[in-house]
């Protein structure tokens, strides 16, 4: 099956195709410039690859929790693409695709992730593996303070894997959680993750039209929008 995915929620801008057995990528932390990355990345994998939208099974988005404008901006160009070809569409969460690459690069299995959401909170959730080797969410996503991570996830993991920003924003807090030391080596989620767990998602039979694709923030964007310096 052939597929591409975009992912803009964060920091990271990426792009992943797969197509007659062949991945190729693009990846870019490029903050503020998701807008103007994207699409050319886009261009650029298909051209690489000899390949139209037409050509492929399904698109795969970034649906979040991250940046507001990012997510946003992925799912927009997600929703034209999917419309220009008619393709199906299943959305990834950013914090399992940070799960996905920690066990694709460091065999774990058992994964905190935090993504930094301003506020003096985290995005985060926990992930273990399963056996189709997809890290699966084991508790719902959510926004929280820092402080309140331990008690979060004390009835399933004492220490887990860290991935994600949240660790570095708060490390003092958050580091007696994680089994890895210092900075994680996995900060940002990427495409290529979501291309492997989009393609599950569509063997489950989870992909929709592209007017239905929507977006996850988890923090009420309403509240969001009344505070100084908002995205």
């Amino acid at each position: 099956m052939n597929y591409l995915a975009i992912d803009a929620s964060t920091e990271a801008c990426s792009v992943a195709l797969q197509f007659k057995g062949k991945t190729i990528t693009r990846y870019d932390l490029c903050p503020q410039s998701h807008s103007l990355q994207l699409l050319p990345m886009v261009d650029q994998v298909l051209s690489e690859a000899g390949c139209k939208l037409k050509n492929l099974d399904g698109l795969i988005f970034g649906r979040g929790p991250g940046s507001f404008t990012g997510v946003r901006i992925g799912i927009g160009v997600a929703q034209g693409l999917a419309f220009s070809a008619d393709l199906p569409v299943v959305g990834v969460s950013s914090l399992q695709a940070m799960a996905q690459i920690a066990y694709i690069e460091q065999k774990q299995t058992k994964v905190i992730a935090a993504i930094d959401a301003r506020m003096s909170e985290v995005y985060t959730s926990y992930y273990e593996l399963n056996v189709n080797n997809i890290m699966t969410e084991k508790m719902a996503e959510a926004v929280l303070s820092p402080s309140l991570l331990s008690a979060h996830y004390s009835a399933v993991a004492v220490q887990a894997y860290g991935v994600g920003s949240g660790w570095d924003a708060y490390e003092e807090i958050l580091n007696p959680l994680k089994t890895n030391k210092g900075s994680p080596l996995v900060l940002f989620p990427s495409a290529q993750a979501m291309l492997i767990i989009g393609q599950e998602g569509f063997k489950q039979g989870l992909a929709v039209s592209a007017e239905h694709a929507q977006p996850v923030y988890v923090r009420d964007t309403v509240s969001w929008k009344k505070l100084p310096g908002r995205e």
